[in-house]
């Protein structure tokens, strides 16, 4: 069920529910894309209240602004608060995982789990982008030169798009079906947020560069599941520092690249099940958590 949900500017927020059972909040890369989640919604929507959401001046979330990661941490506040009043699993997928982090930083008593899948750490850029963007190029083969030709200049909507697919075939570890996987990933194309994506990029490589990031995840305390895919092109040594830091977390690597619930279904959905059963299954012994929140 589609519904929209009013950030605290009264800006609309798309958000869709599914399944039954506790809240689970799934958080989208970019910054500024879309909601891609259709298939993990779809495997856990059996157990679980799937909410997924468009940030703001993405997709079907229309807005000028303001493109913050206060704003994006307020923004998801309101989603969380419509689900009702009890804590949330919330999943964060890319620069989601960022923004579920600030989100447990900021509002700890509104979550209960994390689940940290495919981000790039918190160590400063410099120690990612340069592997990232040599296996980046090196993933796209022959496609490189028409990569190349596209990137950096003015483009049409279809060479939007073109140049999306290029960039997000090398995100699969199977070169065999990552283009058939970018083209379902790109469609429907809502098209990409450049601005959101300028200044939220901006803002994220300034709190990480400055240690900022890496200082404040010391007082995360909520459980935390954080999941690898091992051929991701993000170097995922950029990762380590984040789970040596966070004082309840575990790692899982699998075999796949940044979206491991594509190449890898059965064994994501096995591991974030287990994670969120066990966990509540822990604090009360009934496998509900108890806590409430105002």
């Amino acid at each position: 069920m589609a519904e929209t949900v009013r950030a605290d500017d009264e800006t609309p927020l798309w958000t869709r529910r599914t399944g039954s059972g506790p809240p689970l909040v799934l958080c989208h890369g970019g910054p500024g894309l879309w909601d891609y989640f259709d298939a993990p919604a779809a495997l856990f929507d059996d157990g679980f209240t799937v909410v997924r959401w468009d940030q703001r001046g993405c997709g079907r979330s229309p807005s000028p602004g303001p493109y913050t990661i206060e704003q994006s941490v307020a923004d998801l506040h309101a989603v969380v608060r419509s689900t009702g009043p009890a804590p949330v699993a919330v999943l964060g997928h890319s620069w989601g995982g960022l923004l579920a982090l600030r989100y447990a930083l900021a509002h700890p008593d509104h979550v209960s789990h994390l689940v940290y899948v495919s981000g790039v750490g918190v160590d400063p850029n410099a120690t990612w982008k340069p592997d990232f963007v040599t296996n980046l190029r090196a993933r796209l083969g022959p496609h490189l030169p028409r990569f190349d030709e596209l990137d950096g200049h003015e483009r049409t909507p279809a060479q939007e798009r073109e140049l999306a697919v290029l960039q997000w075939s090398a995100d699969f570890a199977d070169t065999t079906t990552a283009f058939e996987q970018a083209e379902r990933f790109a469609t429907p194309f809502l098209g990409i947020n450049r601005d959101c994506h300028a200044a939220l990029g901006r803002q994220t490589g300034e709190y990480v560069d400055s240690g900022a990031a890496l200082a404040a995840i010391a007082d995360i305390g909520t459980p935390t599941l954080i999941i690898d895919g091992s051929r991701d092109i993000r170097p995922r040594r950029s990762v380590d520092s984040l789970a040596r830091s966070l004082r309840n977390a575990r790692r899982i690597s699998l075999d796949a690249g940044h979206l491991p619930w594509v190449e890898q279904p059965a064994a994501f959905t096995a591991a974030v099940r287990d994670f969120l059963r066990a966990d509540r299954a822990a604090h009360d012994g009934t496998g509900e958590r108890s806590a409430e929140r105002t």
